[in-house]
């Protein structure tokens, strides 16, 4: 139960985002070119499973996404603020099919799985 209520919540997070992003009329190819972007930090594996899971983890966190979005909000920067909804999105997205933040032991060991 608790699982599927992590996965339903990924869902709402995502499907909120895209509402968002759409409300204030940014650029779908913008979203669909960065919507994977935040996956970039997995190159941090190819260092070790230590900076890979902090790397990873630094960008799969809501808390640095809201940021970004609070600085375009307070700067009044509408790329600032469209890039942390895509950010945003991407991580419902994850949580929604199930990835969640990770462990130093390996890749496939999530907070998700332990659940």
């Amino acid at each position: 139960m608790n699982k599927l209520l992590l996965h339903a919540e990924g869902f709402a997070v995502l499907a909120l985002s895209v509402y968002a992003y759409g409300l204030n009329q940014f650029s779908w190819l913008l979203f669909f070119i960065l919507i994977l972007a935040p996956d970039i930090s997995m190159l941090g594996y190819l260092v070790n499973n230590k900076i890979g899971a902090l790397l990873y983890n630094l960008f799969h966190t809501y808390t640095v996404a809201i940021i970004v979005i609070f600085f375009g909000l307070l700067l009044s920067n509408p790329s600032t603020i469209a890039v942390g909804i895509i950010w945003t999105a991407h991580i419902g997205m994850d949580r929604m099919f199930g990835f969640g933040l990770k462990y130093q032991s390996e890749f496939k060991e999530t907070h998700l799985n332990r659940v």
